[in-house]
């Protein structure tokens, strides 16, 4: 239904260098194309109406004469700021039956890696049933369980293939289809533009719930979009009866501030769209003995161990990278890695975000830190190649290889990807 994280990367920044080439592919967006940074537009509200904002428009008519679930978290909002389950369960025209909640939780209660069970939603009285770590045929069970005909998907997502609410997405097509329910996904903006795909694509042998499949790091597109893609080749053998609803008015130039949306923290460690904005390069962090900056209020921002003084700062500078400036950082995180130590590090500056790539600086900062700090070492468990999706970035930084050596060696895969990628867009 149309409402329904030196190669072919370049010094120049690929964001800004794939914009003409993005935005000639796909289909036409439901509205038209429209410049950055004007969050509102005439009337004075948010210029893009998410897929829940047209679902309701149309009296939830895709919806009608079903027992409906929704799986979605704090994010899923309406423009002034209410949980689209409070806005459907009282409203007549919907039969909203159940809740389906992800890592985090569907009020969102819960940290990395947590959730918050089976429970009855006490603003509602909804039943909420706990979808995290759970795939296949267990997840079809819970589906079958719940009674519903059909589930519904809104959930805001942050960009990079590492955030685990995609393959929640993934897993319940999945689910869906092996339990014959009709499967619906409501579309939000990928906050860091829908530009460009960026970064190694996964290899399947390193599939986990951070990377089930073979998408880049940052994929460069929005959940509806991905949807499309994963049913059209990772599920095609028993592919989910699936229907999306559009945004209107999102251009995949748009930066999340551009939609006039209001932003709610995914999760915990996601505050800020900004935050959004580096994770697909400096989440590979969690792959190392460095803090990540999670317990402070700039994760994924903020980097560091102890031992480390300005000289990482100064040696990430010296490569001149687009868009972006290191600050020597003292910080002490309150929870995670290094709890109430004061660690010396780098805050990242985002200072042109048109030129900004994520995932040629996150490299960049595992080589120079590497490089700067004696102390430096990978996970034991090599969880950066989950991260990263192959051995090939961690064994090559270890080699000494330098920058472009290590975003040349992903060029092909990328190159296969965003080819593939190119089929399921929706948008200019």
């Amino acid at each position: 239904m149309s409402l329904s994280r030196r190669g072919l990367l370049t010094a120049g920044g690929a964001m800004g260098a794939l914009a003409a080439t993005a935005a000639s592919a796909g289909p036409a967006a439901a509205g038209p194309s429209h410049g950055k940074g004007h969050g509102h537009g005439n009337g004075g509200g948010p210029r893009v109406r998410t897929g829940f904002d047209r679902l309701a428009a149309d009296g939830y008519a895709l919806l009608k004469g079903q027992r409906v679930g929704v799986v979605t978290n704090p994010t899923g909002i309406t423009s002034d700021v209410r949980h689209i389950v409070d806005v459907m369960h009282p409203d007549g025209r919907v039969n909203l039956t159940a809740v389906f909640g992800p890592e985090h939780g569907f009020r969102g209660t819960a940290q990395a890696g947590g959730s918050e069970g089976r429970y009855d939603d006490p603003a509602t009285g909804l039943p909420v049933y706990d979808t995290y770590l759970k795939s296949g045929q267990a997840l079809a069970d819970i589906f079958t369980t719940s009674g519903v005909d059909t589930v519904v998907f809104d959930i805001q997502d942050a960009g990079a293939r590492f955030y685990t609410y995609i393959w929640t997405l993934y897993d319940c097509m999945e689910a869906a289809a092996l339990a014959g329910k009709k499967f619906v996904v409501l579309d939000r903006p990928n906050p860091v533009t829908g530009r460009a795909a960026l970064g190694p694509v996964l290899d399947p042998a390193f599939g986990t719930f951070v990377g089930r499949r073979e998408i880049s790091q940052a994929h460069g597109m929005t959940v509806t979009e991905l949807a499309l893609l994963f049913n059209g080749e990772f599920l095609k053998d028993r592919p989910a009866e699936l229907e999306t609803v559009k945004m209107s008015g999102w251009s995949r130039s748009d930066f999340f501030d551009a939609t006039g949306l209001p932003w709610v923290p995914p999760s915990p460690n996601m505050p800020t769209a900004d935050t959004a904005l580096v994770y697909s390069g400096t989440c590979m962090f969690e792959g190392t003995n460095l803090s990540e900056g999670r317990g402070t209020t700039r994760p994924f921002e903020l980097l560091g161990a102890e031992g480390i003084d300005h000289t990482w700062a100064d040696a990430a500078n010296a490569l001149d990278l687009p868009g972006v400036a290191f600050r020597e950082a003292y910080f002490a995180p309150t929870f995670s890695k290094f709890q109430g130590v004061t660690v010396g590090g780098v805050q990242l500056h985002v200072l042109d975000r048109e030129v900004f790539d994520p995932v040629r600086t996150g490299i960049a900062l595992l080589i120079t830190a590497k490089r700067t700090w004696s102390g430096f070492a990978w996970r034991s468990d090599n969880w950066i190649d989950k991260l990263t999706g192959n051995t090939r970035v961690r064994t090559m930084i270890d080699a000494g290889a330098d920058v472009d050596e290590v975003v040349g060696a992903w060029a092909a895969d990328l190159a296969k990807f965003r080819a593939v990628r190119k089929r399921y867009l929706q948008y200019r």
